[in-house]
């Protein structure tokens, strides 16, 4: 499929660059609302226990101020979320450290912190459940029988069977910690209320669907009663799925009870101490290998903390399971997953969701082995690589799109892979304070929810014309600095023959925009893209046929084609020419689309096998670092990156979603370290928890590989989280070869790394006695 376009794939600007850029973006906390009030949050000090009374202090004068608690809420207590079991305010129960027991809203941030600080909650501690290994021994049962939340397993051909013919039996076990998403922008909403008893809310958000399902559960109205808009939203990295159903519903509650405005907006120390996180996990991988290194089984045993409660804990750990054994076939493998529950905060949707802690785990075992072979690992890949027609464990084959051996050896030609492997083995013999080392790992990323999960939200949209020479596109899709208000409306115009200039996205709003499901799964560009689409293609047809009716072309058959409509052997008439002669028409200059699904994908949930993504897009990384043996201080030097990611629809924005998703990546491998204490985030401050910045970034070379999926607009893939999958993996091997030892969780932090060298200097002097 090689379409060939003028607007896509060409280096236009994105639309929103110069607001933010020059400052004149209005952020919610930038929004001057008359007459409202703020909010706060009273919160649970413990991480589990049972709820004796909420006290309010007389002294403070509460006619100034209002309280809600959980008898306030006149819907269901619960946030709606996949699973209705996070409670909006915790009623009887506590169940983590910082939970919402009860919310107070006041004039001014003066009042609001003497009216919170009049609050006091009376309680009875529990016995909690802090690890994932107490919640799975079971030390205290807080969710159902035994703390498991959700569990799949994933099996093909007889693993137990196939250890039988392997020369030998490498195993391993790897751990990932929580990652803190640290969007520019806060958490922050805000509700108004109308006169009418309808409810407002505004804020900065991914999913404006999801919010207006859990206002209409929380507060008990109708939908046509609730209105939810997005203003300009400065970063999510999936930070902002699930918590702006939390947050919007406590502002809604509050302004409902004081019967004004409020606007709740997080701090950094808030945000950082009480929003969600990545999952932690820990993930065990015995494989069978021959001695030529083919890989003939494996077991898999994937552990993800949960948290407190659901969240976005199912399908994080599906999509986990999914991507267990990464880019390799193994004919026979078994792999268990589940998510267990603890009194800690509950942990969410995070970019790549639950396919970083997977391909960590994956890419050190590849490493592993090779090591245990004496292999060079680039080797090792290249012998078990997914190919097309090869299958997956859960049984999907796909006969092309599979490019992991594209963009592996497209990177190792980039970055000079082997020389530089060697060259640097000579260099470290030499310098004993600065070493150098080269990693690399390979990813893949399925694009759009897992099986049949588009087909379930039949995502739905539309286009219309407008004052001025323009065409809205109206989705739920929302701009939060990945480039969806440039990407949809590229599409649209390439559609339509129109310049990039004439098409404008619609800042999502309930009230206007169809549901087109959320911003999240790497689904924006591949999937409403598409519809977007369709649904200029709908509006040229119902266009065309409507015109063939006017008497000026008496009848004759008007076609459509590069932004002009033609009837016979009359002129080209230009597309907003002829919108101004049908603007009499009822419903013409509007058209709507839905999701189609594909007929060849089958996808069967109870067995968990079949058709698990439509398409997907691969990435190979090899990073270059640098370590001081003193301070024991990594540091990035180069990072070399090929993804294969359909046709971009933007090169500029593509290649700034992958470095910028890389150094996230980075980060999440050596450098952002959230720490615990008593179920609590230590960190209340970004002295405290360290993300890389400018001077951290390493040098990039990235290259695009364009292999078209039929199914995306103009043969686009999902991009967005693919970026953060393959990096950790890569940065950590780098550090491994620069050091001699072997990393097997992360973050690898100075600390971590010298305790590593340490040990192997015991090791060492063990030996020679």
């Amino acid at each position: 499929m090689n379409e060939k376009t003028v607007l896509v794939g060409s280096r236009l600007p994105r639309t929103d660059g110069l607001a933010k850029a020059c400052g004149s973006a209005k952020f919610l906390d930038d929004l001057t609302i008359d007459g409202c009030w703020v909010g706060g949050t009273v919160r649970a000090q413990v991480p589990r226990g049972r709820i004796k009374g909420i006290r309010q202090d007389p002294s403070f004068d509460w006619s100034r101020a209002v309280l809600v608690t959980a008898r306030d809420i006149p819907g269901v207590n619960t946030v709606s979320m996949i699973r209705d079991d996070y409670p909006a305010l915790a009623d009887s129960l506590i169940s983590f450290p910082t939970q919402a027991v009860a919310l107070v809203a006041a004039p001014d941030q003066e009042t609001l912190m003497e009216a919170l600080a009049a609050v006091t909650v009376d309680m009875e501690e529990l016995p909690p459940v802090l690890t994932v290994e107490d919640s799975i021994a079971c030390t205290q049962v807080i969710w159902g029988d035994n703390n498991v939340m959700d569990e799949y397993t994933v099996a093909s051909g007889n693993a137990a069977g196939a250890f039988a013919s392997a020369d030998l039996i490498v195993e391993g076990t790897y751990r990932t910690k929580h990652q803190e998403h640290v969007y520019l922008e806060t958490q922050g909403m805000a509700a108004l209320p109308g006169e009418d008893g309808s409810m407002e809310v505004i804020g900065s958000m991914q999913c404006p669907y999801y919010v207006h399902s859990a206002l209409v559960k929380g507060l008990g109205f109708l939908p046509e009663k609730v209105r939810v808009r997005q203003t300009v939203t400065g970063g999510g990295f999936g930070g902002k799925e699930d918590y702006p159903s939390i947050l919007g519903l406590h502002a809604a509650l509050l302004a409902l009870k004081s019967g004004r405005p409020v606007k709740m907006v997080y701090d950094r120390k808030e945000d950082l101490l009480c929003t969600t996180k990545r999952h932690p996990s820990i993930i065990r991988h015995r494989t069978g290998v021959k001695k030529d290194g083919t890989l003939v089984a494996a077991e898999i045993d994937i552990i993800l903390d949960g948290g407190a409660f659901t969240t976005m804990s199912k399908v994080v750990l599906s999509r986990s399971i999914l991507h267990a054994t990464g880019c390799y076939f193994i004919p026979d493998v078994s792999v268990r997953a589940r998510a267990v529950a603890t009194n800690t905060p509950p942990n969410g949707a995070y970019r790549g969701f639950g396919v970083p802690q997977s391909n960590f785990a994956v890419e050190r075992h590849m490493d592993r082995i090779a090591e245990v072979l004496g292999m060079d690992p680039l080797d090792l890949r290249k012998k078990n690589l997914l190919k097309n027609g090869f299958s997956f464990p859960y049984g999907q084959v796909l006969g092309e799109g599979m490019s992991a051996e594209l963009v592996l050896d497209k990177v190792v030609e980039m970055s000079g892979y082997r020389e530089k492997r060697r060259l640097f083995d000579e260099e470290n013999r030499k310098n004993p304070f600065f070493k150098k080392g080269i990693g690399l790992s390979l990813g893949l990323h399925g694009g759009g929810f897992t099986g049949s999960g588009e087909e379930n939200i039949n995502g739905s949209a539309s286009v219309r014309v407008a004052g001025g020479e323009k065409v809205e596109v109206l989705v739920s899709s929302v701009e939060m600095g990945q480039g969806a208000s440039t990407v949809l409306p590229m599409i649209a115009a390439e559609t339509l023959g129109l310049d990039f200039t004439k098409v404008v996205h619609h800042i999502p709003d309930t009230s206007v925009v169809p549901n087109s499901g959320p911003t999240v799964a790497s689904r924006t560009t591949m999937y409403v893209g598409k519809t977007v689409q369709d649904a200029c293609l709908s509006l040229v047809e119902q266009m065309a046929e409507k015109a063939a009716e006017l008497e000026e072309f008496a009848g004759t058959p008007v076609s459509f084609e590069k932004g002009a409509f033609s009837a016979g052997e009359n002129e080209r008439i230009p597309f907003f020419d002829m919108a101004k002669r049908l603007a009499s028409f009822p419903g013409v200059l509007s058209a709507t689309a839905r999701y189609r699904p594909d007929p060849g994908f089958s996808w069967d949930e109870a067995s968990y096998t079949g058709d698990a993504y439509k398409a997907y897009a691969w990435i190979a990384n090899v990073v270059e670092v640098e370590v001081d043996m003193e301070t024991f201080e990594i540091s990035p030097r180069k990072a070399h990156v090929s993804a294969e990611i359909g046709k971009a629809v933007s090169p500029v924005l593509a290649a700034g979603q992958i470095e910028g998703g890389s150094l996230q990546a980075f980060g999440y491998a050596y450098l952002e370290d959230v720490e615990m204490k008593n179920g609590s985030y230590t960190a209340a401050h970004l002295n405290q928890y360290l993300i890389p910045t400018t001077l951290d970034t390493p040098d990039f070379s990235v290259d695009l590989q364009e292999v078209p999926f039929s199914g995306g607009p103009y043969g686009a893939k999902g991009l967005g989280e693919l970026p953060m999958d393959s990096g950790a993996p890569a940065l950590v091997a780098a550090v491994g070869q620069a050091t001699g030892i072997f990393p097997e969780r992360i973050p690898v932090t100075g600390e971590y790394l010298h305790s590593l060298l340490r040990g192997k200097k015991q090791e060492r002097k063990a030996g020679e006695q």
